[in-house]
């Protein structure tokens, strides 16, 4: 049922009477005030949105046309370059600059540390994020495949005393390097006590020694003489030794250490996006809900954990005493940003003047920062930003005019809802290729209210695919990874960051690592985030995030960008360089039927969860049944590559046609144990997932920018229509 407002606009029920109700009561604003307001905004600023798009079209069409009239003749980067820049794809770049943003809390400006991404419609996992600012280092390496199975280490249904000593030697081993001391191991240590303002450490022998470095040492819990707890910091990050003497390990343990907390998640993205399945008023107001819960520190979860029923809710701020006897606070949660919808797609939450919905990207700006507002006005209890900020990361932007209207948005929401002017800050999500080529020109659009920029291998792909698609067939994805311009693209990103003085202003993030029972290769691996000058990567879980966290413990991330600042920022050469197969160049049978089975699997497996649980983020098993890590960038850049082999006949429908059959059988088995799961098999003519798949890969040229939300949704409302 919809009610008529104002007389030019029509508001979904569900939608009226949540912000009428549970949201308005906590600001200061009229329903009436409220209502005629965003009908106004919506007004001015909706038809801006859907022209920006067009544009988009009309310079996709450009391109498609440019490669499609050269495909006998040898490419010519030259040329390409002055093309792009005819239509204003690559726009001139301005004299250098640095960003104005102001009132930026630490965990985004002057720390490094791990992110967490994680679906604003699942409560239990938004909560497990939030609270993951502290991790048991203990629990995350007895947990993991940090440490083998073999040699009588493998964990099982009750403790394992070796695997648990392994675990807690191993984060002795941290506290040497980390917090070495200037005589001695910490794994010798009997008693650890605060004399005067100086931590020592005493021996069997009797001896003692304080830390190489006493200013490590920051604050305590309990007596002096005998502490609570110590709190070490390094690098910005705080590392928390536990005691107690009668505790599951203190009682075992020769300096009655019962646990290390690190200092895990510094932040964390509340995502309305790529993670989510919300396709109609229904779904969207439980998102904004539980956004409101996290605002309002009174966001719950119950849930049933060995036979009981657990209730989650968020943790608080933990509190020390200084060396100079104080209260030392620090943050018990991670920071909450919210991300966004980008510009494309449209909401049934409400109908303009005109009867059009209204695009979705500007409903969340109005909800997310009005809800956001909330945190605002609270000193004390818990709390978000201590500066006064709403952080929105904003996806899926093509290029410096997208930017500077996400902008204006946030400036006329901002008038809004009465805040003052640059409140609202900005997240710029790098995974547009017109955004990589003019990424400089991006964050001057948003010179004073940017606190984020990233690289996103996987979004990044897709558009790369569906921009160049009529260049020619593309790599097999391995082998994409392994091309120039990626490389180009994650070191440009950085550069073109701190040239714009990012450094201790905002984040420089990169990506997911996608794998969260594979720890031991993301700590061989993922440390190289940290020594590219990002001070912040993303994680799967918060175990991970208390491991990575471990990587800015041994990389000084801003000495990192003070090297790489004195680096001349590269060109566009190798970012222009399109992945293509050579023209004499062919693939085996084998090898094309290995890369469609892959890209299909992976598609289904998705899918199949997304339509018909409506589960946007989840640990999806892959063809070789490893669980990733998946939301909608990963189906993306798989349709797009599938169809793009199809457009250029390195494979037929037919053999498409008959590897999804065949994935659709294995994509089953894997989800025999699966609660409620609706098999697409034999009968794939009526699983509405297997349609969406279908559609994903064949319609795949005609979607906008290779984007899959439309056939995603448009195959969810109708999965939802059957079941109600």
């Amino acid at each position: 049922m919809n009610i008529p407002q104002q007389k030019t606009s029509l508001i979904n029920e569900r939608f009226y009477n949540f912000i009428n109700e549970e949201v308005l009561p906590l600001h200061n604003l009229t329903p009436a005030t409220f209502w005629e307001d965003l009908s106004q905004l919506v007004k001015d600023l909706a038809p801006v949105n859907r022209q920006l798009l067009v544009t988009r079209e009309s310079m996709q069409q450009r391109i498609d046309q440019w490669h499609a009239s050269r495909r006998e003749v040898k490419f010519d980067a030259n040329e390409y370059q002055g093309f792009l820049r005819e239509i204003g794809y690559i726009v001139e770049e301005g004299d250098d600059f640095s960003i104005t943003t102001t009132n930026v809390d630490a965990e985004i400006s002057t720390m490094a540390g791990p992110q967490l991404v994680v679906p604003a419609k699942n409560a239990r996992f938004a909560l497990n994020a939030a609270n993951a600012r502290w991790g048991s280092l203990y629990d995350a390496l007895y947990g993991t495949d940090i440490i083998s199975k073999s040699n009588g280490l493998k964990p099982g249904k009750n403790h394992n005393g070796a695997r648990g000593r392994r675990a807690i030697s191993m984060a002795r081993d941290f506290l040497d390097n980390t917090f070495p001391l200037a005589n001695g191991s910490h794994h010798d240590v009997v008693s650890y006590v605060v004399y005067y303002q100086h931590l020592l450490a005493f021996f069997p022998d009797g001896s003692e020694s304080g830390l190489t470095q006493t200013c490590q040492f920051v604050a305590l819990t309990g007596h002096k003489s005998d502490p609570e707890s110590i709190l070490l910091k390094n690098h910005g990050l705080h590392v928390e030794i536990q005691f107690n003497r009668n505790g599951k390990n203190g009682a075992h343990d020769l300096a009655n250490v019962d646990d290390i907390l690190i200092e895990s998640a510094l932040s964390t993205i509340i995502d309305c996006e790529d993670s989510v399945a919300a396709v109609d008023a229904e779904d969207k107001v439980e998102v904004y809900r539980n956004w409101l819960g996290l605002m309002q520190g009174t966001l719950q979860a119950a849930f049933k954990k060995n036979g009981e029923t657990v209730t989650r809710c968020m943790n608080k701020d933990h509190i020390y005493t200084s060396l100079e006897g104080e209260e030392y606070r620090v943050h018990g949660r991670s920071l909450l940003m919210v991300r966004n919808v980008g510009h494309l797609m449209e909401s049934d939450l409400l109908e303009d003047h005109l009867g059009n919905f209204v695009p979705e990207g500007i409903m969340d700006a109005v909800v997310t920062s009005l809800i956001g507002a909330i945190d605002l006005t609270r000193d004390k209890g818990i709390r978000n930003s201590r500066t006064g900020s709403i952080y929105i990361v904003k996806p899926k932007m093509h290029g410096p005019e997208e930017v500077a209207f996400s902008c204006e948005l946030f400036r006329r929401v901002e008038q809004m809802l009465g805040l003052n002017e640059h409140t609202i800050k900005i997240g710029i999500m790098d995974e547009e290729r017109r955004t990589t080529l003019n990424l400089k020109e991006c964050i001057r659009a948003a010179k004073d209210r940017v606190v984020f920029i990233n690289t996103g291998f996987l979004d990044r792909t897709g558009d790369e695919i569906h921009t160049s698609m009529q260049a020619g067939a593309f790599l097999p994805k391995e082998q994409i990874k392994t091309q120039a311009w990626i490389q180009a693209y994650e070191s440009r990103n950085v550069q073109i960051g701190l040239q714009c003085g990012l450094s201790g202003k905002a984040q420089i993030g990169k990506g997911m690592w996608a794998m969260p029972d594979e720890m031991q290769k993301m700590m061989e691996t993922k440390i190289a985030h940290p020594k590219s000058g990002a001070n912040t990567a993303w994680v799967p879980s918060p175990t991970a995030a208390t491991l990575h966290a471990l990587h800015y413990h041994q990389v000084n991330v801003f000495a990192e960008q003070q090297k790489i600042q004195q680096q001349k920022v590269e060109g566009l050469e190798d970012l222009l360089s399109i992945p293509l197969m050579d023209k004499d160049a062919s693939l085996s049978e084998e090898q094309i039927s290995a890369e469609i089975k892959n890209n299909v699997q992976g598609i289904l497996g998705y899918v199949v969860r997304w339509i018909d649980a409506g589960v946007g983020c989840s640990k999806v098993p892959d063809i070789n049944n490893i669980g990733l890590m998946e939301d909608r960038a990963t189906l993306r850049i798989s349709s797009q590559h599938i169809a793009n082999w199809l457009a250029h006949d390195i494979c037929t429908q037919t053999q498409v046609e008959a590897v999804m059959q065949q994935m659709a059988k294995v994509v089953d088995q894997q989800n025999i144990r699966t609660v409620g799961y609706q098999p697409m098999s034999p009968d794939t003519a009526s699983s509405q997932a297997f349609k969406a798949a279908h559609d994903l890969i064949f319609k795949g040229l005609e979607q906008p920018s290779g984007y899959t939300e439309p056939l995603l949704h448009m195959h969810r409302v109708i999965a939802k229509q059957l079941v109600n």
